[in-house]
């Protein structure tokens, strides 16, 4: 194939959302080992906006492109690329680089788009499903008839674990930040939907109506980090992915309220851990892009698992990135935030 152009988003300076910049590129023949994908979709993730913001610790030194998953139509293939071809729709995973409209990708982090989804409903599914399934169960240790405590129930994460682990005949409670996301809870099948609030703790007492909570699957911070480990049971363990409460409600980061946020943030004591016979447990899930073996089996896992595509909660157009990173970030969305190119 002759030269291309791609169009691709990059930041050349961290600190503001608005430093995210459309550039033209011209992309080379694929290696080969590597497939040329024309980007369809591109899935938003929490990891983009931190990276972006300079938050990230995995996120590239110099000018780099976010982006962790997409979906699109394979145009070209590499000389030892054997399970592809031209034509093929496919959904992937890259270390960042996915706010593009072409790819050049190793092929082994791309599988096939099940027939009946759609491009944006594949670019919702790996990373996000992946970070459950991760949580639950190479941290979580989950078994049958546990409770589950499923932070940012309605979002992208919290969907895919709890439909993950109700397959697994749990208990599932999902927290959400307002009333209006709790039917959102109901349709997704949790046994039960809680508001976050001042009385969050009372209220999961409540909920759990002196029954055991085993896991928790944390991705809040401040208090919500405090109430979910008291409650949580003698074996229990809280495996954190996420801290909301550090992402800036501006453009920009605010690095008196960051600060503040760090000062004020959830400690945990050592001591503490073996005497309450408790564990807490956190992990960044793009160290699994250099991890091909356990990656490639993780995925296997969750594909045999048969789960329903992501629900998507909004679509913008490719253009509007900084618009859909700041609906994204502004608490609002439901499901998965998806860039159509």
């Amino acid at each position: 194939m002759g030269k291309m152009q791609k169009q691709t988003y990059k930041v050349c300076k961290t600190g503001s959302i608005k430093n995210l910049k459309l550039t033209m590129e011209e992309i080379g023949n694929p290696s080969v080992n590597e497939i040329t994908i024309k980007v369809e979709a591109i899935g938003l993730n929490f990891a983009d906006i931190f990276a972006i913001l300079g938050l990230y610790s995995a996120t590239p030194k110099g000018s780099f492109t976010p982006g962790l998953e997409f979906s699109g139509q394979i145009v070209e293939v590499g000389e030892n690329v054997k399970n592809f071809q031209c034509g093929d729709r496919v959904m992937g995973v890259t270390r960042f680089g996915g706010y593009s409209t072409f790819l050049n990708i190793d092929s082994r982090y791309v599988k096939k788009l099940p027939l009946s989804w759609s491009y944006e409903e594949g670019a919702g599914f790996i990373t996000q499903a992946l970070t459950a399934y991760y949580a639950l169960f190479e941290l979580g240790n989950l078994k049958k008839g546990q409770t589950v405590l499923i932070h940012s129930g309605a979002g992208g994460v919290g969907i895919y674990a709890n439909r993950i682990a109700k397959k697994f005949g749990t208990v599932t409670i999902g927290t959400v930040g307002s009333l209006s996301k709790l039917s959102i809870l109901r349709e997704e099948g949790y046994d039960f939907g809680i508001v976050r609030s001042k009385n969050f703790y009372s209220d999961l007492v409540h909920t759990l109506n002196e029954e055991a909570l085993h896991l928790v699957l944390e991705c809040i911070g401040g208090h919500i980090f405090d109430d979910s480990y008291k409650a949580l049971s003698p074996t229990g363990r809280m495996v954190v992915y996420g801290f909301a409460d550090f992402t800036p409600s501006t453009d920009r980061v605010n690095y008196l309220k960051l600060a503040y946020n760090y000062w004020k943030r959830p400690r945990v004591e050592p001591l503490n851990l073996v005497s309450d016979n408790k564990s807490v447990m956190g992990f960044n899930l793009i160290w699994l892009w250099d991890k091909f073996e356990l990656l490639s089996v993780l995925l296997e896992q969750l594909i045999a698992l048969n789960l329903a595509p992501q629900r998507i909660g909004k679509v913008f157009p490719f253009f509007e990135a900084l618009q859909a990173l700041e609906y994204f970030k502004s608490g609002k969305s439901v499901g998965k935030v998806v860039l159509k190119v």
